[in-house]
């Protein structure tokens, strides 16, 4: 029985070229493609997929969180994420939310093809430069609600509209982002934010 695949990247371009590629395996089947996470995790529970081959950015839900809901909602299903952003943060994520493969864009149909079969066999499968670059970047220095809070700031919103978000008072926020600043030893929030996402930490 050929092994079930959805589809899941919002390059269209990417998205037909892996479907056209997966199609001409024997024993690989695309049962559903989705150009958002929010489509793809729709359709993996009407589609029933057996392997999920999950874009990490994507519009609505990313990679990640399609991983970590379908591990709940279908636990059968089994993800492969993949990615152009090698920043190793992902990586720890995308295993914690329960991902059995971590694969770069570069890698070509024919492998990702034998890296799906072993994933549905039951095996893990990843990047072996990419745990490389994780194991020697260490941990996040920032605990969750730091990352949180940081996030919140990326978009360059001021104090007070951070603090109604977060449900904090505004000093409190200010003092989060000090204690950000000084464990990423960085000069501002902005620099605070383009180095957590260097490494996958938001």
């Amino acid at each position: 029985m050929a092994i079930r695949v959805l589809l899941a990247d919002d390059e269209n371009l990417i998205l037909g070229a892996l479907s056209a590629l997966l199609a001409l395996e024997n024993d690989i089947e695309v049962v559903a493609e989705a150009d958002n996470g929010t489509a793809a995790l729709e359709l993996a529970g009407t589609r029933s997929p057996d392997v999920c081959v999950l874009d990490l950015h994507m519009p609505g839900k990313d990679g990640i969180s399609v991983t970590r809901d379908l591990q709940s909602a279908v636990p059968a299903t089994r993800c492969v994420v993949l990615t152009s952003h090698a920043a190793p943060g992902y990586l720890k994520s995308a295993l914690e939310a329960g991902a059995r493969g971590f694969v770069p864009k570069t890698t070509s149909a024919q492998r990702l093809a034998d890296i799906i079969r072993d994933v549905h066999r039951g095996s893990q499968y990843v990047d072996p430069d990419m745990a490389a670059d994780a194991l020697s970047s260490g941990d996040s220095p920032l605990t969750r609600r730091e990352a949180d809070i940081l996030t919140l700031a990326a978009d360059g919103a001021p104090i007070g509209e951070i603090a109604q978000r977060a449900a904090l008072r505004p000093g409190t926020v200010r003092n989060y982002l000090s204690d950000i600043m000084g464990k990423l030893e960085v000069a501002n929030r902005h620099e605070a934010v383009h180095a957590a996402r260097r490494y996958g930490w938001i």
